[in-house]
């Protein structure tokens, strides 16, 4: 299968997964794969639960970028792939797995999505979704409180911690490798619009030859 895959990278809260759904929405579920980042954390259920607290997961090293990639090369191969399923309240991940099939687009979503070269080097389309510092906390502080069952404070000290810091490290400096910069985040209608254009112009190309 001729895949296009597109990586959706910027900061935590930036609006990273709103954007990715709109493609989705512009295409239909059976057109487009989306694969979180998330999905990838190493897992840790070899820790003890203080050790597990301590590790920086905002560090490229906390995700198993190796599999990711395998899963990648599995599916433009055409073979189904089995997606790991991570719980954030205990950091292992479950027993089940997701099985998905190839598609047409894929999608890979996350913070640190246009920071491994070993990906960016399989990627068609390279998008960076910029969002205010302060907006990005707001939205994290809830989502964290809401699915994952963090308090204030423990939200507040990771991101002053951790958060803050492997951002400025890690991720904002991959703006400057994408294809397209969206400002505010995901309901960018125009954003999407352009999106929409160049990933046809991508697959119309990849089937001509």
């Amino acid at each position: 299968m001729k895949s296009i895959i597109i990586g959706i990278g910027g900061g935590t809260g930036s609006g990273k997964t709103t954007i990715a759904k709109n493609i989705v929405r512009e295409y239909g579920p059976g057109e487009v794969l989306r694969l979180d980042l998330d999905s990838y954390y190493r897992d840790l259920s070899n820790l003890s639960e203080e050790e597990r607290a301590s590790i920086n997961f905002d560090h490229p090293s906390s995700l198993e970028i190796e599999l990711l990639v395998q899963h990648l090369e599995d599916l433009c191969q055409g073979k189904k792939v089995q997606i790991p399923i991570y719980n954030f309240s205990t950091h292992t991940r479950s027993q089940d797995t997701r099985e998905v099939e190839p598609h047409k687009v894929i999608i890979i979503e996350g913070i640190l999505a246009l920071y491994y070269p070993e990906l960016t080097s399989k990627m068609d389309v390279k998008l960076y979704v910029d969002t205010p510092s302060d907006i990005r906390f707001i939205r994290r502080l809830k989502r964290d409180i809401r699915e994952r069952g963090r308090s204030v404070d423990s939200v507040i000290d990771q991101y002053n911690a951790t958060v803050r810091p492997m951002h400025a490290q890690f991720v904002e400096p991959n703006k400057y490798l994408a294809d397209v910069i969206i400002p505010e985040g995901g309901m960018n209608r125009v954003a999407v619009d352009l999106i929409r254009t160049k990933i046809d112009a991508v697959l119309k190309e990849k089937h001509e030859k």
